[in-house]
């Protein structure tokens, strides 16, 4: 049986978001494949700035995630891949969701809009870097209907990870 997806709605991060995601991601279960340690405040007011610029020269970013009540529960959204390692060059799919909010198909629903806005935008296709033992974003990766291209071991954590496809 296939329960509803909750109303979830995505806008482009502000100013405040930065200390929103800072609170919601400060723990330790939240960061687990994302070093391992909540990151400083800085951390996200340059992480917001840096979508707001990717959503004006590209139009599209990490959105900031909005449960039914308006209340930001985390972010879902595509930025390029930067690094000079993996799929440089290739658009990233991504989420980060607070801890209070998982298993109720937040990023599910809201990974689908992002899909729906991807191909608007015109993106051919997206691809998800998702550490391995990552179960609950590796579902998400299998209900968007996204496949495994290919297996690598990060160069700082040397953790293995892998990269999922999808052609939009």
């Amino acid at each position: 049986m296939n329960r509803a997806l909750p109303v979830v709605r995505l806008r482009v991060p502000t100013d405040e978001d930065a200390v929103a995601w800072h609170r919601i991601f400060d723990d330790p279960d939240v960061m687990e494949f994302q070093g391992g340690r909540p990151a400083e405040l800085f951390v996200y007011e340059e992480l917001t700035a840096r979508q707001r610029r990717h959503d004006a020269e590209r139009g599209f970013c990490l959105w900031t995630m909005l449960d039914e009540s308006g209340r930001v529960v985390g972010f879902t959204g595509a930025q390029p891949w930067e690094r000079d390692w993996g799929p440089t060059g290739e658009t990233e799919i991504g989420w980060r969701l607070g801890r209070e909010f998982w298993g109720r198909g937040y990023v599910t629903a809201a990974a689908r809009m992002t899909l729906e806005r991807l191909r608007a935008a015109g993106l051919p296709s997206v691809v998800a870097m998702v550490d391995a033992r990552n179960e609950r974003s590796i579902a998400v990766t299998r209900r968007l209907g996204m496949r495994l291209a290919e297996a690598f071991v990060t160069p700082v954590s040397q953790r293995q990870g892998h990269c999922y496809r999808l052609d939009l």
